[in-house]
């Protein structure tokens, strides 16, 4: 009986070993067939309702909503996301935050802030961010100056603001040179103008800038750089290859800018660091619109960006071996130890 146990032991070690290399070595020789797959948009959808049933109870809700309302300034990107899934559920706001939106929704306080943030990025908050800031940054005109600007730096010495250059020349419409990801160029402005409006009000993530700024530094002809007079001089600026991911990321940011709205981007985009993740939120603003932010707010960043992928069969045949080799494996030395010790047991007794 125990030889027909190892017998059969040794079998699933030995399948579930080749099962194991199997999915391995498909994984590798075909590029194409990722173990990670794509979830639909409505499959996107119904996992984090469900998620959301689970994680948005009152007292979560209730938690999020107070710590929201003691930051200065305000989110009320957030807590409006906040307060909308408090609604559906039926739930009542704390009465602080009646206050706080009396507060900080005067005509005066609006257009006092407004004023400033045109003056300084850095005191934009994302309530007047949008409305100040972003028509600006969404003409040619701010591109051009990026452009401009770096190459006055670059020729008298100054350093130069490597990230703005970037986004100046794919806001200028190169992108259409090495872009492929279906975006349109209104969505390609769209993610310059949030990336440059969340760099200057410190919501760009370390990562982001730096993989970004990286990207600008080995992508741009320097030498040509004072010779930009227009759009159309900037696209010799370009080694299309290199800057192609820093284009890519730009344009999956404004496909979040499209789906959830221009303020809702500002306010995800922290949660961006490369161009990974860059693409996933994409999806799922894509997927859950207007719900994005309360769906980030509530399940966090991890679990919201895993939402939109799934193992393929291929990932899942590859555990499913790894498991069953590591299993058979250690039921085969549980039962080779066991022998051992009582065998040692036998001989103890015969010596005694």
């Amino acid at each position: 009986m125990k030889r027909l146990a190892r017998t059969l032991l040794l079998f699933l070690f030995i399948g579930s070993l080749a099962m194991t290399l199997r999915s391995g070595i498909r994984i590798a020789d075909n590029p194409a067939l990722s173990p990670m797959i794509d979830r639909a948009a409505d499959e996107i959808a119904a996992l984090t309702d469900r998620m959301m049933a689970r994680e948005a109870t009152p007292e979560r809700l209730a938690e999020l909503i107070t710590t929201r309302l003691a930051e200065a300034p305000r989110n009320w990107v957030a807590l409006q996301a906040l307060a909308e899934v408090a609604a559906e559920q039926g739930h009542a706001l704390p009465p602080a935050y009646a206050d706080a939106w009396e507060q900080d929704s005067g005509l005066l306080a609006m257009s006092g802030d407004c004023l400033a943030c045109m003056w300084d990025i850095a005191t934009c908050s994302l309530s007047t961010a949008l409305i100040c800031k972003a028509p600006i940054l969404l003409t040619p005109v701010e591109d051009l100056r990026g452009v401009v600007k770096a190459g006055a730096d670059y020729t008298m010495g100054q350093p130069v603001d490597q990230l703005d250059l970037g986004l100046s020349v794919v806001g200028l419409g190169a992108t259409a040179a090495f872009v492929a990801t279906g975006g349109t160029s209104a969505t390609v402005k769209a993610g310059t103008a949030t990336i440059r409006l969340a760099r200057g009000m410190g919501r760009l993530s370390p990562r982001l800038t730096t993989r970004m700024t990286a990207a600008v530094t080995d992508g741009v002809r320097w030498a040509d750089l004072p010779k930009v007079r227009g759009a159309d001089d900037a696209v010799a600026l370009l080694r299309t290859d290199t800057l192609r991911p820093l284009a890519e990321t730009v344009t999956d940011l404004g496909r979040v800018a499209d789906a959830a709205g221009p303020v809702p981007a500002l306010h995800l985009l922290p949660l961006v660091d490369d161009a990974v993740d860059a693409r996933r939120l994409a999806r799922a603003s894509e997927a859950l619109g207007a719900k994005t932010v309360s769906r980030a707010e509530v399940l966090g960043k991890s679990r919201l960006l895993r939402a939109t992928i799934r193992y393929g069969d291929t990932a899942i045949g590859l555990i499913v071996g790894l498991v069953g080799a590591l299993m058979s494996l250690a039921l085969m030395l549980a039962g080779a130890v066991q022998t051992m010790v009582i065998r040692a047991l036998r001989r103890a007794a015969r010596v005694t």
